[in-house]
């Protein structure tokens, strides 16, 4: 029962997936105006500007990107393992008062979010300790 209604699921998801992503035909040729453009161009000339000062600081191209894409992975890693501890403590108290399986659950989310919250967090320090004592 279990594999017939995961294997729905999937079939269902994947319909859901190919009807929501029909391409959409903007009237014009130009589908993103120049205010847009100017604004994305900006963007990505600031993301650049980010990774060459990493670079710089880092003395290499390689060390430089990793230490942007840690201080990415810093910065998105707090709401996301907040979210992830929010769900796993709801869990735990208000749906794993009925069910122990759900509870323990819960805890294992809570214990699990909060070790990837602490190691992303560290991450990016210990990198550069690493790297700055490495290289002199």
């Amino acid at each position: 029962m279990k594999k017939a209604s995961i294997a729905i699921l999937v079939v269902i998801m994947l319909l859901c997936i190919v009807l929501c992503s029909t391409k959409i035909y903007a009237a014009s040729s130009s589908a993103i105006d120049s205010k847009t453009e100017s604004q994305l161009i900006e963007l990505k000339e600031n993301q650049a500007k980010t990774i060459e000062d990493y670079q710089l600081k880092y003395g290499s191209d390689s060390y430089g990107f990793v230490a942007y894409i840690l201080n990415i992975i810093r910065i998105w890693s707090i709401p996301i393992c907040f979210l992830g501890i929010a769900i796993g403590s709801i869990h735990k108290s208000i749906i794993g008062i009925r069910k122990l399986d759900t509870q323990e659950k819960g805890r294992g989310a809570v214990v699990t979010f909060v070790t990837i919250l602490i190691i992303c967090q560290i991450l990016p320090l210990v990198f550069a300790v690493v790297v700055k004592f490495q290289r002199g």
